[in-house]
C-alpha cells in the first residue's frame, strides 16, 4: 500500500508539475480551441488572475506531492482544482476525461491513505 501511495503521489505531483511550469514558462503551445471549450476559455484568460491562481497552486502542490512533504494540506488545496479540472473534461473536452478520472481519484485515494490526519477536521467542539 506504501509504494502504491508513493507511485500515484510521484505521479500527480510531476503531473501537475509539468502542467504549471509549461504554463507559466510557455513551454507548450496553445491547443486549437473550438466551441464551447473556447469560450469558457475565453472568460477564464478575460478574468486575469484564476487560472494563473490555479496554475500556482498546481506548481506548490506538486512540489509538496514529489517532495512528500504538508501532503496532506496538499490535497486538500487541489481537491477544488481537480474537481474544476474533471468537470470541464467532462462537459467540454471529453478526450481529457482519462487524465482527469486519474487526478481525480488519485487525489481522493491520497486524502482517503491519509485519513488519520484528517479526522481533527470532522470533531465538533
Amino acid at each position: 500500500m506504501k509504494i502504491t501511495i508513493i507511485i500515484i503521489r510521484t505521479l500527480i505531483g510531476l503531473l501537475f508539475l509539468f502542467t504549471s511550469i509549461g504554463f507559466f514558462l510557455k513551454l507548450m503551445p496553445e491547443p486549437e480551441l473550438t466551441g464551447n471549450f473556447k469560450a469558457f476559455q475565453v472568460g477564464l484568460v478575460a478574468s486575469n488572475y484564476l487560472i494563473p491562481l490555479a496554475k500556482s497552486v498546481e506548481l506548490l502542490c506538486g512540489l509538496s506531492f514529489v517532495a512528500g512533504r504538508f501532503v496532506t494540506l496538499a490535497n486538500l488545496l487541489i481537491l477544488p482544482v481537480t474537481i474544476n479540472i474533471l468537470f470541464i473534461n467532462f462537459f467540454l473536452t471529453p478526450e481529457g476525461i482519462p487524465i482527469a478520472l486519474f487526478v481525480f481519484f488519485g487525489n481522493l485515494f491520497l486524502i482517503y491513505s491519509h485519513w488519520e490526519n484528517y479526522k481533527g477536521l470532522f470533531v465538533a467542539k
